[in-house]
């Protein structure tokens, strides 16, 4: 006897339902139905051979990708990347290779505030698998900074979507030079950190210091290195409400790096005494915009110790900068990125 159709399985585990076509040959054998022959295949028009995608569609991808970004929620960005997703980030020599990987990542490039846009951009479609990639261009909402970067991504359907199984971002290599910044743009420095002291605010100070910044401050013995401990020595300072002004400064300029140092003179605004102080600024190109690297600041020693000769300067300039003349510096960035980053 032969028995041949379509029947449906539901699977008790998963709770899915699969159909398949079937063809089943009995004998009579050992005195009972036997089967003699099973065929069972699947349904070939359900068969799908490869998730259709259009260069349109796969240029969109990026746009999710870039959605996520302006959530600044790092795991809806690492959402996007595939379960063995790798991203080799703009500034990052650490291949990021799993999820936690890819969350620390965007913990810090989120702070910019990134959003993209591509510029130029080659698409290839594959089988389950696309490509783009080309030149991108981001607006850094933190600084108002543009960079832009070179980008590959490589998407697979994954799971019933279209996630980025590899990230490549990096630095236009022609445009990858010293940033240039001159003696009045360091200056203006100065007046980035004193707007912040205006805020109040000590969170908003202690941004004006790189990552592995140290502040030696007039008022404490400790040491700040970190975060935290730069934000806690201004917690007890902005109390003061002080308000900044150089009044002698003496400024070198190196490959991304810049240091000014001098005399400025503070006003506090909660009790309109005056105090000066000896200081000493050193700047770093980090995260597409000057940071203080260290930040050393002293009583002047006379006060305390009592006067002594005055030296010759041997020629050196001392500048006494009016505070209305000194224009924050508007650098353009000639780094990239990532994204990521």
């Amino acid at each position: 006897a032969q028995d041949c159709g379509i029947y449906e399985f539901t699977m008790g585990a998963t709770g899915k339902k699969v159909r398949g076509r079937y063809t089943f040959i009995y004998v009579f054998e050992d005195g009972e139905w036997k089967i003699s022959h099973h065929h069972s295949s699947v349904m070939p028009e359900g068969v799908i051979t490869a998730a259709a995608i259009t260069n349109d569609e796969v240029r969109g991808l990026f746009n999710l990708w870039n959605d996520a970004l302006a959530t600044e929620d790092p795991e809806k960005v690492a959402e996007r990347y595939s379960t063995n997703g790798v991203l080799l980030p703009t500034v990052s020599d650490v291949p990021r290779t799993d999820y936690p990987g890819i969350v620390d990542y965007f913990t810090n490039f989120l702070k910019l505030k990134p959003q993209g846009e591509i510029l130029d951009g080659n698409i290839y479609v594959g089988t389950n698998w696309a490509q783009d990639a080309g030149v991108y261009e981001f607006t850094l909402g933190a600084n108002g900074h543009r960079v832009k970067g070179r980008y590959t991504f490589i998407y697979i359907y994954e799971d019933g979507q279209w996630k980025i199984s590899q990230h490549h971002s990096s630095v236009m290599p022609e445009e990858a030079k010293e940033q240039v910044i001159n003696e009045s743009e360091v200056r203006g420095l100065f007046q980035l950190w004193n707007s912040a002291l205006a805020t109040e605010d000590p969170v908003a100070v202690a941004r004006r210091y790189a990552k592995n910044a140290v502040l030696l401050p007039t008022v404490s013995d400790v040491p700040r290195t970190d975060f935290e401990l730069i934000k806690d020595y201004f917690v007890g300072f902005l109390k003061k409400q002080p308000q900044g002004e150089i009044l002698e400064s003496n400024v070198t300029i190196g490959k991304d790096w810049c240091q000014d140092a001098g005399i400025y003179e503070f006003t506090m605004g909660a009790t309109g005494d005056k105090v000066k102080g000896r200081y000493s600024f050193v700047y770093v190109w980090e995260d597409y915009e000057w940071k203080i690297s260290h930040h050393h600041s002293s009583v002047m020693p006379e006060a305390i110790l009592g006067s002594s000769p005055k030296p010759a300067v041997n020629g050196r300039k001392s500048v006494v900068p009016v505070a209305k003349e000194v224009e924050e510096p508007e650098i353009e960035s000639t780094e990239s990125v990532e994204m990521s980053q």
